[in-house]
């Protein structure tokens, strides 16, 4: 049976973020999905409901046979639960990427108190910029080795309101009741690996920056099968 992986990006970014992994996954025969979280329903921002509904309508034409595998990147990690919980079929597996973790129980909070103090600031008429407008230079360049993927990925990025990094996201219970994974590039997500690991997950190491899927976009697919056959 061939498996579907289902690469949702952080609502920080977009799609482009996961579409040459899903390339590599297609020529090694795998199905793929690419769920878009930008512009959800009227252009309306990502909050959880819409996230989970838009990943649900994505794959709802999946062959009932075909194993999924859900692969979250960055803050998508956060809302697994509720994508999980809205399905209406079983879940082979996920793979969290350089992901952030929900919490065990109760909701989780998207932004830590001190990011929401960073990004309060920042914020124009309850807007914020662009993530990599956020940084410095020399925090952004590392994570980008091709201009013209750069552009793309910095061109398609969403200006979100502050109210999206404010929402608290429910995890319902019962909501990792398949195998669990996660795959580390490097700090500062070393720790959630840890947390990972100490959940009783398996944990992979591909080292490189929090973008690393689309410096080595085949390393990052071939280490998400090896995980998801672990599934």
């Amino acid at each position: 049976m061939q498996t579907t992986f289902v690469l949702v990006h952080s609502p920080s970014v977009g799609p482009s973020t996961w579409r040459p992994v899903a390339a590599h996954l297609l020529a090694a025969g795998h199905r793929v999905h690419v769920p878009s979280l930008l512009h959800i329903g009227t252009g309306e921002p990502p909050f959880w409901p819409r996230v989970a509904g838009a990943v649900r309508d994505d794959v709802r034409h999946v062959r009932a046979d075909s194993p999924l595998v859900l692969v979250v990147h960055s803050n998508a990690g956060l809302f697994l639960p509720v994508i999980r919980a809205a399905l209406d079929r079983p879940v082979a597996g996920s793979v969290f990427v350089d992901a952030a973790l929900p919490a065990r129980a109760g909701a989780t909070p998207v932004a830590a108190p001190e990011l929401l103090d960073l990004l309060r600031p920042r914020a124009v008429d309850g807007r914020l910029p662009r993530w990599t407008d956020w940084w410095e230079e020399a925090d952004v360049a590392p994570m980008f080795t091709d201009p013209v993927m750069r552009k793309t990925v910095v061109e398609e990025q969403p200006t979100l309101p502050l109210s999206y990094y404010e929402q608290h996201i429910p995890v319902p219970a019962g909501w990792d009741d398949h195998p669990c994974s996660y795959l580390l590039f490097g700090p500062p997500y070393d720790d959630l690996a840890t947390e990972a690991r100490a959940r009783g997950w398996r944990v992979a190491h591909l080292p490189g920056a929090h973008l690393h899927q689309i410096v080595d976009p085949a390393g990052t697919a071939r280490r998400l099968v090896e995980l998801a056959a672990v599934a």
